[in-house]
């Protein structure tokens, strides 16, 4: 039985990824800071195999004895590390806390960071897939919440330089890059005038991407041989853009000026 081992498994998409591989008959392996959000997440998943793992994805060496209980439990098997654990850090840049600023890099990047590490071993013998959420704040900047932009454009390139090395080892590197999904992150991203990112989407006239979709995309992902896996209508335009309107894209960060 094919297994993937999800951070951030909680809620969210890393909650929508477990239910939709489950489906296809995989075994899953939960890994969050929140015992009750994988618990709940865990109720969801029918009669697939399931096991639980309390992880700070900050901590390297908590990283070795999550990946060892799993496969434990596995048979060895972790054919899927799905790199999704992440916190939404908004407002005015200056204005933001040096610890604020330090946890979502410690989290969004250095949590991707060692994962990648820890699971290179398992992901080498299974000849699997790396998953790393990234973002369509990683394809170009985004005023209000620059430091999470930064994370996430660390994130794609992090990929990107994995897809490249790690192909000698048989692995398979991809990213994930959603744009506006209906997630509970959205409501703790104050990005000016205390409105938070939620509110910014709906009064620009947005879409939210249902977080089934970036499941179904997530799967895509790892069974095809796109490196970047777009989601969202938001993130199509973006990366279109940034690519042959990189002058219009801008101007609009800037407000028009």
């Amino acid at each position: 039985m094919q297994a993937i081992f999800i951070t951030g498994g909680g809620s969210g998409i890393g909650r929508a990824v477990a239910k939709h591989f489950a489906a296809q008959g995989w075994r899953v392996g939960l890994a969050d800071i929140s015992e009750a959000g994988m618990a709940e997440t865990a109720s969801m998943l029918g009669d697939a195999p399931v096991t639980t793992h309390i992880l700070d994805v900050r901590d390297r060496a908590a990283w070795d004895g999550a990946l060892a209980d799993f496969t434990t439990a596995s048979g060895g098997r972790l054919d899927v590390l799905f790199n999704n654990a992440g916190i939404g850090v908004g407002g005015v840049f200056a204005d933001t806390p040096v610890d604020e600023l330090q946890r979502c890099v410690d989290i969004n990047l250095m949590g991707v960071v060692w994962g990648a590490h820890a699971g290179h071993k398992y992901l080498k013998a299974s000849q699997g897939c790396l998953l790393n959420t990234a973002s369509a704040a990683g394809i170009y900047g985004t005023g209000g919440v620059a430091i999470y932009s930064a994370t996430k454009f660390a994130v794609r390139g992090f990929t990107e330089s994995l897809d490249g090395e790690w192909v000698a080892d048989g692995i398979r590197v991809r990213a994930l890059l959603p744009s506006f999904i209906d997630t509970a992150i959205l409501d703790g991203l104050p990005v000016g005038s205390n409105a938070t990112m939620r509110e910014r989407v709906r009064a620009a006239r947005l879409e939210f991407t249902p977080v089934e979709e970036a499941a179904r995309l997530a799967w895509e992902a790892v069974h095809g041989d796109q490196l970047h896996t777009l989601v969202g209508k938001t993130a199509r335009r973006m990366w279109f853009a940034s690519r042959f309107m990189r002058g219009s894209m801008r101007k609009q960060a800037r407000g028009g000026k």
